[in-house]
């Protein structure tokens, strides 16, 4: 289940949150009916998997700017890795990068803590912006 972040979530969780679309699953595979980003796609060229997996470190960036804290972002810092790591293995990369979607997992991540981080909030009579 999604959790629901009001309309005036943050910037930085917006464009998390584009950057996994684009990476993870942006087009439809037609017939089968797959959705596959480019971080798959790179996979299956010489270096792509260098270069998915330096672009999976802009989700991580964006929630270091929003300030989460350092054990999240060990977390979501080992989903890129295992992305990463996984994806230099022929054959079984894009496949992995399919399954595993290591930039959806760290928007997930990101929406829990800003969930939790509202209800603190909320339990003490703190308004966030």
């Amino acid at each position: 289940m999604v959790p629901h972040i009001p309309l005036d979530e943050p910037g930085a969780l917006r464009r998390a949150r584009v950057a996994s679309r684009l990476l993870d699953d942006a087009f439809e595979l037609p017939v089968i009916g797959v959705r596959v980003g480019i971080d798959p796609l790179l996979s299956i060229v010489p270096g792509g998997t260098v270069v998915g997996t330096l672009l999976s470190l802009y989700v991580v960036l964006e929630a270091a700017r929003y300030g989460v804290p350092r054990a999240l972002l060990g977390r979501m810092l080992l989903n890129v890795a295992v992305d990463g790591l996984g994806g230099a293995v022929p054959l079984v990369g894009p496949v992995l990068d399919l399954v595993f979607r290591a930039n959806d997992r760290n928007v997930r991540l990101f929406e829990r803590y800003l969930l939790e981080e509202r209800r603190e909030a909320a339990f003490v009579g703190i308004e966030i912006e």
